[in-house]
């Protein structure tokens, strides 16, 4: 059983330009997947993403042409480096730095002769800027030319004898086909085009001793399953070995592929580096934030006062706790210049003097109160007695006194002022 603390290993039993063959041991099987995941789809390559047809008189038709140009692998070495995003690029719509021009220009003249338009028939050209002027800006700059291969952007195999070229279509005398075609950098995640990888092979437990697949047969599954070359890495089981259901795979077997635009060992390389960074952010997303270092937890200089904006009373008082001495309360702000207030049971006053008022009962103009519905000295409908000053009685909710509540007389102490 390998120790969960051993370091993990990577064996390459395998290496050619455009294909590995490595073992990896003493790691997680999420962290092999994942590995896998992220070497199909998350790392940059360049491809043709826009086709302008001027001229197509052959038997296929401009969409089909147009898929088959996306599929062409372009060499993508240190495409990471060398070219931009279109989304981060600071131009219009394209230029030298986001965007790789090719064009496709061929035409059949020979009767009883069929040609065949291959991927070396495309030519990488400056790449223009749409529009009426087609320079660029001579002040942008940027590292990323400088960076590139002598053939980054071409088509793989091109001009290369021992690499059969990709065919497009086939014309005969008299068809044409002029094209012009934008490539720009993006990863699988968008588009399958953008994978540098053409298969990714993936295998772990080749005696299934974790029972991780239930396979299907008629008689025997040891005669009717064949076991891979990889099995030859492990030991056979034995019938008498007791099952561990705490096992769990630590070796894997996997063979890289790539489709040319670029080499296997830079797809496995890129591959770590894109899944340690992956892993670096989702570290950092976690770790909590530092507290703030300001004037209200410091302690010095931190604003006192009611929570929510409220005022702060006179003195102290209690929720609903009735006012008594000052008369003052919590929460409730004070509406006049005197010590009269009300808690959450009492209306705030409006007054200079002590009167207050429960949310039972009207509150005072003056000296004396009555309850919200309460006739006190005068019965429903009858003014109410009192002025300026504020003394006497209260009158009730449709009072059509001056005083009352429907009164469109301003009053000195009454609710009306503000």
């Amino acid at each position: 059983m390998q120790s969960s603390d051993a370091e993990p290993i990577v064996r390459i039993r395998d290496l050619k330009k455009n294909s590995v063959n490595f073992v990896l041991q003493n790691v997680d099987l999420s962290f092999a997947n994942s590995f896998r995941r992220v070497m199909m789809a998350d790392i940059p390559t360049v491809a043709i993403d826009m086709v302008e047809i001027e001229t197509n008189t052959t038997v296929l038709p401009d969409e089909f042409i147009a898929h088959r140009l996306g599929m062409i692998p372009l060499v993508s070495t240190l495409c990471d480096e060398a070219m931009r995003y279109t989304r981060d690029c600071t131009c219009e719509v394209r230029c030298q730095f986001c965007a790789i021009e090719l064009r496709l220009d061929v035409a059949c003249h020979e009767a009883n002769k069929t040609m065949f338009v291959t991927s070396n028939m495309l030519e990488v050209v400056p790449t223009t800027r749409p529009g009426p002027f087609h320079s660029f800006d001579p002040e942008e700059t940027g590292e990323e030319l400088t960076k590139r291969v002598e053939n980054f952007g071409h088509p793989i195999g091109k001009d290369d004898p021992d690499v059969p070229p990709i065919l497009i279509c086939k014309i005969r005398m008299g068809q044409e086909l002029k094209i012009r075609c934008i490539a720009k950098k993006g990863i699988a995640k968008e588009h399958a085009k953008w994978s540098p990888c053409s298969a990714v092979a993936f295998e772990y437990d080749p005696y299934n001793k974790l029972r991780h697949t239930s396979y299907w047969y008629e008689y025997d599954a040891r005669n009717e399953w064949p076991l891979s070359d990889n099995a030859k890495e492990e030991d056979p089981p034995r019938d008498d070995e007791p099952f561990d259901y705490n096992a769990k795979p630590t070796k894997f077997y996997l063979e890289v592929e790539t489709d040319g635009s670029l080499g296997a060992q830079e797809v496995v390389q890129k591959g770590l580096q894109e899944l340690q960074t992956k892993l670096a952010n989702l570290i950092l997303g976690l770790k909590p934030e530092p507290p703030e270092n300001d004037a209200f937890q410091s302690g010095g200089g931190a604003l006192t006062g009611q929570p929510n904006g409220h005022e702060p009373p006179a003195a102290g008082g209690g929720w609903g706790v009735p006012p008594g001495g000052g008369g003052a309360s919590s929460w409730s702000p004070t509406r006049a210049g005197g010590g009269a207030t009300g808690g959450w049971g009492g209306s705030p006053a409006r007054t200079a003097g002590g009167a207050t008022g429960a949310w039972g009962s009207s509150p005072t103009s003056g000296g004396g109160g009555g309850g919200w519905g309460s006739p006190s000295t005068a019965p429903w409908g009858v003014a109410p007695t009192g002025g300026a000053g504020g003394s006497g009685g209260a009158g009730g909710w449709g009072s059509p006194a001056a005083q009352g509540w429907g009164s469109p007389s301003a009053q000195a102490n009454g609710w009306n002022v503000g």
